[in-house]
């Protein structure tokens, strides 16, 4: 009796000592390995303006001003600490109200109907963070933003094109625009057509 306890007790701590080297150490060093490989996924994916890093390109940020393209509306305020949901559902007045305070202030800053305006730019995503828009909703903004960074609004367009993503995986989803990408390439093209 006592052999077999100290057996299995054996046998045990062996079982014990290889998962420990397989699940504490083999693992995690391949997964750091593999995520060496693949750095820019990994590392946040630092966008860079002028060689400093002005933002993370899977991060939203709000921006203000003409110059620039808006991302969505944020329940947080762009707080990368509190991301998270308004939580208020379909039916709620306050939630109405606040979609139709931003359809007016979004039409009026595009010059656009208000039926023009798409519903990305008048309600937030899921995590508040979501670093994309519509197509639609950066083809309302292209004309705003090429009279104000002196561009044709055929050069900006092009900028929508150029960072316009597709469907993840081919058929999830809808095709969006990177807002901080989109962003630093109207800059550097401002810059550039001012040189």
């Amino acid at each position: 009796m006592i052999k077999d306890f100290g057996r299995q007790s054996l046998a045990g701590l062996r079982i014990l000592l290889v998962f420990t080297v397989i699940l504490g150490i083999v693992y995690p060093a391949a997964v750091w390995g593999l995520g060496r490989t693949v750095h820019h996924q990994t590392d946040g994916q630092p966008v860079t303006m002028d060689g400093r890093v002005v933002g993370s390109g899977i991060i939203g940020q709000n921006f203000e001003g003409d110059e620039w393209f808006h991302s969505r509306p944020s329940p947080n305020d762009y707080d990368t600490l509190a991301s998270a949901p308004s939580n208020l559902g379909p039916s709620n007045t306050d939630l109405i109200a606040a979609i139709e305070e931003r359809r007016a202030a979004v039409a009026k800053t595009e010059s656009v109907d208000p039926s023009e305006v798409p519903p990305d730019a008048v309600t937030a995503s899921g995590s508040g963070l979501d670093p994309h828009i519509s197509v639609a909703y950066a083809d309302i903004q292209v004309d705003r933003v090429a009279e104000a960074n002196g561009l044709s609004a055929s050069a900006v367009r092009s900028l929508v094109d150029r960072f316009t993503e597709g469907r993840s995986l081919g058929f999830l989803g809808e095709p969006g625009v990177n807002v901080l990408r989109l962003n630093v390439a109207v800059k550097d093209a401002a810059t550039q057509a001012a040189s």
